[in-house]
């Protein structure tokens, strides 16, 4: 499912891929203010400080937000490069507790999310 959130004049809309609204709905509020804020910046054609590029995907179009709390770490990935909106792609809780990587099956929906997100005019 996509959704589409409009956005006020000068804002680009967030456009939300498969469950990531709700996945990111589920966070702590702490959690989902810090992750909002960033995706705001965006939206303002910004990038907050803590939006870093996501290794694998050639450059700076695709970003992630990670946010630590409670000792558990949450992560949002977006994109810029499609013209005139940010696509949330992948919102989830990081379960693994072996260093920092993106696990492989998180990488790989965030792929395929990727491709929906292109398809879409």
């Amino acid at each position: 499912m996509i959704s589409n959130v409009t956005a006020a004049s000068g804002i680009k809309p967030v456009i939300w891929i498969g469950s990531t609204r709700a996945d990111l709905s589920a966070f702590p509020e702490v959690v989902k203010d810090a992750m909002g804020y960033a995706l705001y910046v965006a939206q303002r054609g910004g990038k907050h400080p803590d939006a870093k590029p996501l290794r694998g995907f050639g450059g700076a179009g695709i970003l992630e937000i990670v946010d630590n709390h409670a000792g558990d770490t949450y992560r949002v990935v977006y994109t810029v490069r499609l013209p005139g909106r940010i696509c949330v792609l992948h919102a989830f809780q990081k379960k693994s507790k072996t260093g920092i990587k993106t696990p492989k099956s998180e990488i790989n929906l965030v792929k395929s999310r990727l491709k929906r997100a292109e398809e879409e005019p």
